[in-house]
């Protein structure tokens, strides 16, 4: 099994077929234990390569995580873009290449900077570190693209129980961790190795004891929600001529539902700019008073910025027992904006799609409120990352995510989605709203578990109760901060050391 940690095609195709293993330990497969088998070959694929081999098994590491998990890009654009299929897979392929990059820049920090064969748990702790600064920079870099972290296939796993105490990010850092030990346990000293074992099995056990732990307590009596799903075919979506159909569809699902507390439609339900809707949306207003409800829905905006400048935004907005307007920060590359779009635009219709001209929206906005409570909102991709969505849900009594997510079709890009808003409901310790055109609509609790749900691709209304939370879970509290400051501690543990060995 040497083959495995040298240099050469064969490691490196192990580490292809290992990275694709990752989105079979999330949604829809949920087999947690291959993020740790993943996670582990990687590891050992490093343990004598040269910075520069290890960058390329690095590469060929996030090739394989990328091609397999977000396969759904080339639906989006050969299906909705209209891109040729050759051009929708090359295209494609340069993406996942792309972001394969990151890997390959985790495989040369380790080789080059941190690695040291000599202090077996010290390296497992400090890999464990490189690859959460992997996950948060791909968070932050050119926009982000928060999509695939290893600590999603916890949702349902063990360590469940440690989300509310540092997120996502602590849920990857520990099986990050627990991956390279059990790669480095069987040849540990004895010694050693009861340190390895207690390092090992701690986390695991906290997480089983925290499991069921609640860290918010209700703020209120629980609100009646119904949320529609008009299941709108995404080439009608921005059709001139089926404007009218659809905002008399989003009407008539409320007129017709159950009276509830909250009415929640879609992102962008209203497919025309709110001021072109002003007299539709009093209408729904007053409807909205006359039930004691409040109204929420997705809409276009076009107003000024802080330049003068006038900008549209993909907004969201509360009519009825309530008020606020929430304009998206987060924006998703090509679909609302297009980056070196004098370049880009008129080269082929994915670069020209509705809507692809949005602005984002200014740090600092107020929540929604509605019935009394502060609601957080998050517009489609904005739920998907974690630090941005801690910082509205702390100020929050309920979340809310509203989505389009026809994007992705028949895909497992919307399952992954609604897993990573889960993990959103389960770090805060409070109730979210998912209301989505196509699916999965559903009500989510303070655990990160699905209450009530309706099927994909069908047209329909969602009924259920949300409870008002308050308190903070530690995670909301403290934020990523521990984990930086324990991660920039094992890096400068592992800097010293080698620098040290260099000058004995």
């Amino acid at each position: 099994m040497n083959w495995i940690i040298r240099p050469g095609w064969p490691g490196n195709l192990l580490a292809l077929a290992a990275g694709a293993l990752t989105p079979l330990a999330l949604a829809p497969f949920d087999l947690w234990p291959l993020a740790l088998l993943s996670i582990a070959l990687f590891y050992v694929g490093l343990r004598t390569l040269s910075p520069g081999q290890a960058a390329l098994r690095g590469w060929f590491y996030g090739l394989g995580v990328f091609a397999a998990g977000t396969s759904w890009v080339y639906v989006s654009i050969h299906d909705y873009g209209a891109a040729p299929a050759p051009l929708a897979a090359i295209l494609t392929l340069g993406f996942v290449a792309g972001l394969g990059v990151l890997f390959a820049a985790t495989g040369w920090l380790w080789a080059r900077w941190l690695r040291r064969s000599a202090a077996p748990l010290a390296d497992a702790l400090t890999f464990a570190a490189l690859w959460l600064a992997q996950e948060a920079f791909r968070s932050w870099f050119l926009t982000g693209f928060p999509w695939l972290y290893a600590g999603y296939s916890q949702l349902d796993g063990p360590l469940a129980g440690l989300a509310p105490l540092g997120g996502v990010w602590l849920l990857s850092f520990v099986l990050a961790l627990s991956a390279a030990l059990l790669t480095t346990l069987p040849h540990l000293r004895r010694r050693r190795l009861g340190a390895g074992l207690a390092l090992l099995l701690t986390p695991w056990l906290a997480g089983l004891a925290l499991h069921d732990m609640a860290w918010t307590v209700p703020a209120g009596p629980p609100l009646s929600v119904a949320a529609m799903q008009g299941n709108i075919e995404q080439n009608m979506k921005w059709d001139p001529k089926q404007l009218n159909a659809q905002l008399q569809l989003y009407r008539k699902l409320s007129l017709q539902a159950e009276p509830s507390d909250l009415v929640v439609w879609p992102e962008t339900a209203v497919p025309v700019l709110q001021e072109f809707a002003t007299d539709y949306l009093a209408d729904m207003d007053g409807w909205a008073k006359s039930r004691q409800a409040a109204l929420i829905t997705g809409v276009p905006i076009r107003q000024r910025n802080e330049q003068g400048e006038q900008r549209y935004y993909n907004g969201v907005t509360v009519a009825g027992v309530g008020q606020g307007t929430y304009l998206k920060q987060k924006l998703v590359p090509f679909g609302e904006y297009v980056p070196l779009q004098n370049q880009l635009r008129g080269l082929i219709e994915f670069f020209d799609l509705p809507m692809s001209d949005f602005a984002a929206g200014p740090p600092g906005q107020a929540l929604l409120q509605a019935k009394g409570y502060r609601i957080a909102p998050y517009i489609c991709y904005e739920v998907v990352y974690p630090e941005f969505a801690a910082s509205l849900a702390a100020k929050s009594h309920l979340l809310l995510t509203i989505s389009n997510d026809a994007w992705f079709g028949t895909s497992i890009g919307p399952l992954q989605h609604v897993q990573m808003a889960q993990m959103r409901a389960l770090e805060a310790g409070r109730w979210m709203i998912r209301a989505t055109n196509n699916g999965l609509t559903a009500l989510i609790n303070p655990f990160g578990r699905i209450t009530v749900q309706l099927p994909q691709f069908e047209r329909g209304v969602l009924y259920g109760e949300v409870v008002p939370m308050k308190n903070l879970t530690p995670y909301l509290y403290w934020r990523g901060w521990p984990l930086l400051v324990l991660c920039s501690l094992l890096f400068g543990w592992a800097l010293l050391a080698k620098r040290r060995a260099k000058t004995a």
